[in-house]
């Protein structure tokens, strides 16, 4: 595989349209060797197919607790594009503009601009690499920029003035699916969150996580800070540019308002009306990277909506998710708001493993933390 290889001042040459970088034997030791992703030369949206996360990324998990549950992302994996994609682009677009007053999806301290424009040079080297027939990387003269051929959508700067903070953040929403919370270390030695674009967020808002530690962000998640926060710390300041990784969240929600669901604003000890079937298994893909140049932690988030009537009719699936949703901690499955739909979800759930006894999808004795052997091929 190819390697992008970059450092704060490694000195460049343009050559046939593309960025070479200069290597001598006094910088390439202090180099950053990144991956350079595998073309897709036959990638297109209507066939578009990302991986399936109720059997990857360890998304659903038994037993289930609190921990961060990551491991080693392929560069291949980092801006995926799903079939929803147009339609992500444009709900991420109609979010911006009804809520670009206070700062509530998108901001960016000036601690945090140059990451921006880090960012987004990041995005427009990726995609046309990754994706070569949605994506045209346009080098002309003293001009950089891309062209999104799903959108029309063009992006140009000269190429000695990226843009830097919200306006650069701008540009990445035109490209991906993806949100990004960014952070930093600060020199008190802890992680501060400094920006970011949070369009599709589902339960809260940028502007209540922007400018805090870590520990604050998490404060309302049980045994976050008492048995987590200092590891993952830890692990966000020591990870390596070259090194970046995933891991999966998920929730129970109400609606396909992927800004905010309903489920979000309902009143203290209210209930979810719809029926089970009706209700949408959230996936949070979440990728972790360290900017080579300005080191900032950017987190991406590509939400992923399933109706439960998916993975209730998979084998072994309602039984993993009734155990998950009765045995697991209380605190925690009160903070992913199990008592609104509890009393609906968990017979509906119990009715669906016994129909699967039923018709000999599985014997009702199988463990259930064996349930992607069960995955059909």
């Amino acid at each position: 595989m190819a390697a992008y290889i970059t450092q704060i001042k490694l000195p460049v040459r343009y050559q046939f349209g593309r960025q070479t970088p200069i290597l001598t034997e006094r910088n390439i030791a202090e180099a950053i060797i990144i991956a350079e992703p595998t073309p897709l030369y036959d990638f297109h949206l209507e066939n578009a197919r990302t991986r399936d996360y109720l059997y990857a990324n360890k998304t659903l998990r038994y037993p289930y607790y609190q921990t961060m549950a990551h491991q080693p992302m392929h560069i291949n994996d980092w801006l995926e594009i799903s079939s929803q994609y147009e339609h992500n682009l444009q709900l991420k677009k109609a979010v911006i503009a009804e809520h670009v007053k206070g700062a509530k999806v998108l901001d960016s301290l000036p601690e945090n601009d140059a990451a921006c424009a880090e960012l987004l040079e990041m995005a427009v080297d990726y995609l046309p690499k990754r994706y070569p027939t949605l994506f045209e990387r346009l080098l002309h003269g003293e001009k950089d920029g891309i062209r999104n051929g799903v959108t029309g959508h063009v992006i140009e700067w000269p190429k000695a003035e990226v843009p830097v903070g919200i306006d650069a953040l701008r540009h990445v929403s035109c490209l991906t699916e993806c949100d990004f919370l960014m952070a930093r270390e600060r020199e008190d030695g802890h992680v501060h969150f400094t920006g970011g674009l949070v369009a599709l967020p589902g339960s809260y808002l940028l502007s209540e996580k922007i400018g805090q530690r870590m520990s604050e962000v998490h404060g309302p998640v049980p045994q976050f800070n008492d048995k987590l926060l200092l590891s993952v710390e830890r692990t966000l300041k020591r990870m390596h540019p070259s090194a970046p990784f995933e891991r999966s969240s998920w929730a129970i929600v109400d609606d396909k308002n992927l800004f905010w669901h309903n489920i979000a604003s309902l009143p203290v000890g209210a209930e979810i009306t719809r029926p089970p079937a009706e209700l949408f298994l959230r996936i949070d893909r979440q990728t972790f990277r360290k900017l080579p140049r300005t080191k900032a932690i950017i987190f991406g988030v590509h939400p992923f909506l399933r109706p439960m009537s998916e993975p209730a009719s998979l084998p072994l699936m309602p039984s993993l998710l009734l155990r998950v949703l009765t045995e697991s901690n209380r605190a925690m499955l009160e903070y992913k708001s199990i008592a609104r739909f509890e009393r609906a979800l968990i017979p509906w759930l119990r009715q669906a493993e016994a129909e699967q006894v039923r018709k000999g999808l599985i014997s009702g004795t199988e463990g259930v933390r064996d349930f992607r052997a069960y995955r059909a091929s």
